[in-house]
């Protein structure tokens, strides 16, 4: 049984800090064992860098200011596609939990429900089409 997406996000952000080691000696985790990581969290493979460009220029046409760092936009949209995947069917669920997670500053309660249901279309149209 995977782990519920929150624990596993979390298990994956320290996997990918070295556990906070600051030990030259520690090791860190090679790109396949990320991707395996990543895989059973939910997360899709990276998009590549078309699909992230069309993915980029799909939320600036919802709102100019969620896009405030490309890559962010994409990890928080690659970590979405775990919700997706554990709720396919629970739109509502999925719309708040978007909303919860793109955020900008000026928009710390994120961008509403209107934007929201967009924005997860986007996530699901360019970044997890498969779940």
């Amino acid at each position: 049984m995977r782990p519920p997406a929150l624990i596993a996000s979390a298990v994956l952000l320290a996997a990918l800090a070295g556990c906070g080691s600051t030990d030259d000696t520690s090791s860190t985790l090679s790109p396949n064992a990320i991707a395996r990581i990543e895989a059973e969290s939910g997360f899709p493979p990276k998009p590549d860098s078309e699909t992230q460009a069309r993915f980029i220029t799909a939320l600036n046409s919802i709102d100019g200011e969620i896009v405030t760092g490309k890559e962010m936009a994409v990890d928080w949209a690659r970590s979405s596609c775990s919700m997706v995947k554990d709720r396919p069917n629970d739109q509502a669920k999925l719309v708040d939990l978007t909303n919860q997670r793109f955020r900008a500053p000026g928009h710390l309660d994120g961008f509403g429900k209107a934007k929201a249901t967009k924005i997860l279309a986007a996530v699901r149209k360019y970044i997890c089409p498969t779940y």
